[in-house]
């Protein structure tokens, strides 16, 4: 499976705009610049997507694991922290953090926390980091 995103830049770093698309269509020329990515202008940036993708893949990894241990969520809700950091030779993703709260009627919680970390190592995107991975992870009755 390959899965496909176009960028599109013109101008300078500072002065430039870019626009980033996705062969599905949901992202379509989607503004990201500078100051996007920066500051607090209007658009997205690579780390904003990078966070959507590790929530993403973390909790569809979770549901799978949770099956796996015989239980199904009611409600899984991953927000992803992705961490910049200014380096020696640059900029790089140092952190993703995940916070989950979770609603599983029922769940046996030492399966609950052997799936969240199974999750949290065997999730694709997770693998794709060289970033300190975290998770906070809340069951809710």
């Amino acid at each position: 499976m390959q899965r496909k995103a176009t960028a599109v830049w013109s101008g300078g770093l500072k002065d430039g705009k870019g626009s980033l698309s996705t062969d599905s269509g949901v992202l379509k020329q989607t503004q990201y610049s500078f100051s996007t990515r920066f500051e607090n202008g209007v658009g997205t940036n690579p780390e904003e997507l990078l966070a959507a993708a590790h929530a993403g893949c973390f909790t569809m990894a979770l549901s799978a694991q949770l099956g796996a241990a015989g239980m199904t969520a009611q409600k899984l809700e991953t927000t992803a922290t992705i961490t910049l950091d200014k380096v020696a030779d640059g900029f790089a993703i140092t952190k993703s953090h995940l916070d989950l709260a979770a609603s599983i009627p029922g769940a046996n919680k030492a399966k609950f926390d052997a799936a969240v970390k199974a999750a949290e190592t065997g999730c694709p995107v997770s693998k794709l980091f060289k970033a300190e991975i975290s998770v906070t992870a809340r069951l809710q009755s």
